[in-house]
């Protein structure tokens, strides 16, 4: 089993990475938690990693830390939360964030991240309190990093066209990643697909 990655990023095309390690390259999902911190295309890279076996395919999974992947795998645990849910549930929400929700209960807070619905909601605070009962509060998770600079000579077609695709790949519709994407102020758009990914979740969620 694959546990950790050592290497260069390779490609950056949220929510898949490319990790090249001694010339093997590894294609892996990861949350966007995990992809705000990484840096530039071409610098050395730590991640851990979860490999998913199913019917239908192999997957590498990629986090920041080992507390994010944990969370992952409690996740994965969660009846009717399979990978893709679970990534978007971390793209959604940090960790401490989430941890507050299940120690407090509210599936009001768990019901914003975009793509749990009232039952998932309800259904991850039943079954994530004991496994997450001995985990700390907000202080002991560290966040994510800042989103990576800008890329010189792209255009903001292609930054939204790649924000679009990388929503469609965490599970949502085409119509509402672009809607999400049409609600942002065009005159402060970012310049990176990763910080107008973020932008993109945080708009879905109620205010």
């Amino acid at each position: 089993m694959i546990g950790r990655l050592t290497g260069t990023l390779a490609e950056k095309q949220p929510p898949y990475l490319l990790i090249d390690v001694n010339g093997v390259g590894y294609e892996v999902q990861a949350p966007m938690t995990s992809i705000y911190s990484l840096p530039k295309v071409g610098e050395q890279v730590q991640l851990y990693t979860h490999f998913s076996v199913s019917e239908n395919a192999h997957q590498l999974f990629a986090f920041k830390d080992t507390v994010d992947r944990q969370l992952f795998r409690h996740l994965i645990k969660v009846n009717g939360v399979g990978p893709k849910l679970a990534l978007s549930i971390l793209s959604g929400i940090e960790t401490p964030a989430f941890v507050s929700a299940i120690h407090a209960g509210s599936s009001a807070t768990l019901v914003k991240v975009p793509g749990v619905g009232k039952k998932t909601a309800e259904r991850l605070v039943i079954e994530m309190q004991d496994r997450l009962k001995d985990w700390a509060g907000d202080g002991e998770f560290s966040q994510a990093g800042e989103p990576s600079a800008p890329v010189s000579g792209r255009g903001q077609g292609e930054i939204i066209a790649e924000a679009e695709s990388a929503l469609v790949a965490l599970g949502y519709k085409p119509a509402e990643a672009a809607k999400a994407i049409s609600r942002l102020d065009k005159q402060k758009m970012p310049e990176t697909s990763e910080e107008l990914i973020r932008l993109a979740l945080r708009s879905m969620l109620p205010g």
